[in-house]
């Protein structure tokens, strides 16, 4: 017994339906979620980052894979909800990135003599 022919299009459609959602099981990237997931994790980095009376820039320093953009929305929206709910931010458990400082060796032999560079390598 076959269905009649105006059910065999919604079948073909449901099936279809069925088999496109599947799509995600084999591992088949969505590119609209990939965006989506993103920007909500720029968002939640901004957030915690004015949350933890951060500066934007040192937000986008230690986190330079996130979307600046999405970033800066969740910084932004933070920094309005903590305004207005009168909220203090929590300090920072990381200390701030500083520029990095030589080494008390290496500014050693860079303030040594040409002639004792040369011994030190050889020895």
């Amino acid at each position: 017994m076959t269905p009649p022919r105006s059910v065999l299009p919604l079948l073909s459609a449901l099936a279809l339906g069925v088999l496109l959602a599947g799509c995600e099981m084999l591992g088949i990237p969505d590119p609209a979620k990939e965006a989506a997931a993103k920007e909500a994790e720029g968002k939640a980095i901004g957030s915690a980052c004015r949350h933890a009376m951060r500066a934007i820039e040192d937000c986008y320093t230690l986190n330079p894979k996130a979307l600046k953009s999405a970033v800066y929305t969740g910084w932004r929206e933070m920094d309005e909800y903590m305004r207005e709910n009168k909220l203090e931010g929590v300090a920072p458990v990381l200390p701030r990135a500083e520029g990095k400082k030589p080494k008390k060796e290496d500014a050693a032999e860079d303030d040594a003599p040409a002639p004792a560079k040369k011994k030190a390598a050889s020895e």
